[in-house]
C-alpha cells in the first residue's frame, strides 16, 4: 500500500463519460496515477465485474486503486483506499488510504479531524459535472487548501493547462485525463 509520502501527483477518477477510453488511458500514463473507481451508473454485478477488470489494468501499470464505496467493500474488493465525503470515511481505517472530499472549510476542517490521507478539493475550476455550479477559483482554493492538514488534490475542471494556471502539482480529472 502507498504511504502519503509516495501519494502520485496526478489522479483519474472513472465516470460513465469516460468509461469507453479508461483501458486505453491507464494504459497509456507514463507514471503511476492514483485511479478512483466510482462508476455509480452500473448495476452492483456489472459494476464489480467491471471494477475487477480496471483494478487488474491498473496495477499491471503501477497505480493506486481507490474505490468510492464503503471500507468494507474496498477491503473484499482489495482496493488500496477508499474515497468520499469525510465523515464517511469515519472511523479512521488504517489499513486502506483515505481520500476525503471537500468543497468548503467546513469539510477540510471534518477530513482534518478524521486524519484522512489526502483531501479532494473541488470544483476549482467550471466543470461538465456540474454545468454553472459554482466554483473556487485559485484564490479561494489556495486558502482552502492552506487549511488542510494533508495533502490536497485540485478537482473540478482541471487539465494540463489549468494545473498549470492553478500552479497546483498535485491534481484529478474525470474528463482531462481521458
Amino acid at each position: 500500500m502507498a504511504t502519503i509520502h509516495s501519494l502520485p501527483r496526478l489522479w483519474l477518477l472513472s465516470d460513465e463519460r469516460n468509461d469507453t477510453v479508461l483501458e486505453a488511458r491507464l494504459a497509456g500514463f507514463r507514471e503511476p496515477v492514483g485511479f478512483v473507481y466510482r462508476h455509480y451508473h452500473l448495476a452492483p454485478a456489472e459494476r464489480v465485474a467491471r471494477y475487477f477488470e480496471l483494478a487488474h489494468l491498473a496495477r499491471s501499470r503501477g497505480h493506486l486503486v481507490i474505490l468510492s464505496d464503503s471500507a468494507l467493500t474496498a477491503r473484499e474488493w482489495g482496493a488500496d483506499g477508499i474515497y468520499g465525503a469525510p465523515l464517511s470515511l469515519y472511523p479512521r481505517r488504517r489499513d486502506l488510504i483515505q481520500v476525503a472530499t471537500a468543497h468548503d472549510m467546513r469539510e477540510i476542517a471534518q477530513a482534518n479531524r478524521i486524519g484522512a490521507d489526502a483531501v479532494m478539493l473541488s470544483p476549482v475550476f467550471p466543470t461538465r459535472s456540474h454545468p454553472g455550479a459554482p466554483v473556487l477559483g485559485t484564490a479561494r482554493f489556495r486558502t482552502l487548501a492552506s487549511h488542510a492538514q494533508m495533502p490536497v488534490i485540485a478537482l473540478g475542471g482541471m487539465t494540463v493547462a489549468n494545473a498549470a494556471r492553478l500552479g497546483w502539482g498535485t491534481w484529478a480529472a474525470i474528463d482531462g485525463l481521458s
